[in-house]
């Protein structure tokens, strides 16, 4: 443990905060956060879109909803295109691109789609991509296939 720390939770705490408040060692103020959300995205949702601190993004789980009809469409091709779509324009408002992400963590209730989804993910990057794990998960809202988020250091 660091000196100071008495227990794993102290230890985490000042880990969690050292990551949250320091970056290239300069002091992170709250001030350098900026929280990110689409222009047409619906005010009553009780969280962003996505926040930067420092030169990190943390990008929220984004489901391919019809706008439309605010559910999965049910062709599984035009899911994931809508759920690619919102995901790049959350990452575009950031200034960012697909190619800056070094995390991404998607959850289906449907193991058997990670091919699928594999066979679209792989487009979307024009060199290394980041590390990702596909997990299987209970019923998503709005009957989506497919939530991704994920993590983005501007290069």
């Amino acid at each position: 443990m660091l000196p100071g720390s008495t227990s794993v939770q102290g230890l985490l705490l000042e880990w969690y905060e050292f990551r949250c408040y320091k970056f290239k060692g300069e002091t992170l103020s709250a001030q350098s956060r900026r929280y990110i959300n689409l222009p047409n995205r619906p005010a009553s949702l009780p969280f962003s879109d996505a926040v930067l601190v420092g030169d990190t993004l943390h990008v929220s789980g984004r489901i391919g909803l019809d706008p439309a009809t605010g559910e999965a469409p049910e062709s599984i091709d035009a899911e994931l295109e809508l759920l690619f779509d919102g995901f790049q324009a959350v990452l575009r408002e950031a200034g960012m691109a697909m190619d800056d992400l070094v995390w991404v963590q998607v959850y289906s209730p449907d193991v058997s789609l990670w091919q699928r989804f594999n066979a679209a993910y792989v487009k979307l990057f024009s060199r290394e991509f980041p590390a990702r794990a596909f997990l299987g998960s209970g019923t998503l809202l709005k009957k989506g296939r497919f939530e991704m988020l994920g993590i983005a250091v501007k290069s």
